[in-house]
């Protein structure tokens, strides 16, 4: 947890985390007889079937691109040793789960604070930022954080919910959830913020459908109402945001704007890809491959495009696409959304929230072509599917799932 908030600083320790698990996991299957005690082991597997494809596909590999593969293989290999290591953990104490969460909690709300102070040192500078769609200063990088600070929203509002924490800390919970809502139309990033109002409209549903509670629905909804209002109104980043964005989906249809205009940029990657796909229907054109696919590609549909502005497939889809092709992309998200499907019909709301942000994200970004975006997605699903495993000692709190 600490590395995705350092990895400008010591990208080396995530790494490390991952690797003195791997470590403790398998010593302690070792000393408790040599074998798993989960009984989701095919969800474990499952995701280390994504870890496969990567390295099965890396026969497509051309002259000259190895070493491109070769970087892709390590950025991938959480997938291949963090779900070992959960599979052979079992299932962690309730109190460390509830712990990790908090600690996670406030290491948001320790960042959002930090990016807080800056912005209010340097407002007008900001302000004219958001007005060139650029952002205010966050650790780790804007889209990835924004995705945290729903998440932590989403864990602390659970964990008062259920009462899981001792009393004399709900305040403090309460108060840390308040300030990240807040800090996230502050920060007006359009991947959280919606991830965000797509969660706030599913626990709407929740308490009408299942849990009969329709006072706070009504609550919930009528924030979802005025907090945009109120931002809008109040909070220049969030209105500068929306202009931006504005003048960006008016630029679409021109494609030399994409050399200037993120959101134009992104469209086009995406028309990119889609031809590229065409031509490569099956299996794509493999990962280590797909920088001198694109770049050819810009060259013969956009030429007005600048060769500074290409950029991969802002889709997460999209991008598996081109580099798995359709059998690739099948198996993909099978691996992937299997753990999800593997809990049913067993409540799981963590593992829900955490599926449905990741997902959301995949619809603009690739975040498991980045260390703190895969490492993100991958840990805290894990930590989750970790939250139905059985336990040998007794908790009468809310184990989080």
């Amino acid at each position: 947890m600490l590395g995705l908030f350092t990895g400008n600083i010591v990208r080396v320790l995530s790494s490390l985390g991952i690797i003195g698990l791997v470590v403790t996991s398998i010593t302690y299957a070792y000393v408790q007889g040599g074998t798993s005690r989960s009984r989701y082991s095919l969800a474990y597997w499952s995701l280390m079937g994504v870890f496969a494809i990567h390295a099965l596909w890396g026969v497509q590999t051309q002259e000259g691109n190895w070493g491109e593969f070769t970087r892709g293989i390590l950025l991938q290999s959480p997938f291949l040793l963090l779900p070992l290591a959960f599979w052979l953990l079992g299932g962690l104490p309730s109190r460390y789960l509830r712990s990790l969460y908090l600690v996670f909690i406030g290491l948001v709300t320790l960042s959002a604070l930090g990016s807080t102070v800056y912005y209010l040192l340097h407002s007008t500078e900001i302000h004219n930022l958001y007005l060139q769609s650029q952002i205010m200063p966050t650790v780790p990088d804007h889209i990835r954080f924004s995705l945290m600070v729903t998440y932590a929203i989403a864990i602390g509002s659970l964990l008062l919910w259920k009462k899981a924490i001792e009393v004399k800390w709900r305040n403090w919970l309460l108060a840390a959830v308040m300030f990240l809502i807040l800090y996230q139309h502050m920060l007006a990033v359009r991947s959280g913020l919606l991830t965000l109002y797509v969660l706030a409209g599913v626990s709407v549903v929740a308490l009408v459908i299942w849990k009969k509670k329709y006072k706070q629905a009504v609550l919930v909804l009528c924030m979802m109402f005025v907090l945009p209002l109120f931002s809008y109104l109040a909070l220049p980043t969030f209105h500068n945001k929306f202009l931006n964005t504005q003048e960006d989906v008016g630029r679409v249809e021109q494609s030399g704007s994409a050399n200037n205009y993120s959101l134009v940029g992104r469209v086009y990657s995406y028309r990119v890809a889609v031809q590229i796909m065409a031509d490569h229907p099956w299996v794509g054109v493999g990962r280590a491959n797909m920088e001198e696919a694109i770049a050819k590609k810009y060259q013969e549909s956009f030429p007005q495009i600048n060769s500074r502005a290409y950029i991969l497939p802002h889709n997460q889809f999209l991008f598996n696409l081109v580099a798995f092709g359709r059998i690739g992309i099948l198996l993909f998200t099978v691996f992937f959304y299997f753990p999800g499907i593997r809990v049913w019909p067993r409540q799981a709301p963590l593992l829900l929230a955490h599926y449905i942000i990741v997902t959301l994200s995949f619809l603009v970004e690739y975040p498991l072509e980045l260390q703190v975006g895969l490492n993100f997605t991958l840990l805290f699903l894990l930590l989750a599917l970790n939250g139905q495993e059985k336990v040998t000692e007794s908790d009468t709190a809310w184990r989080p799932v």
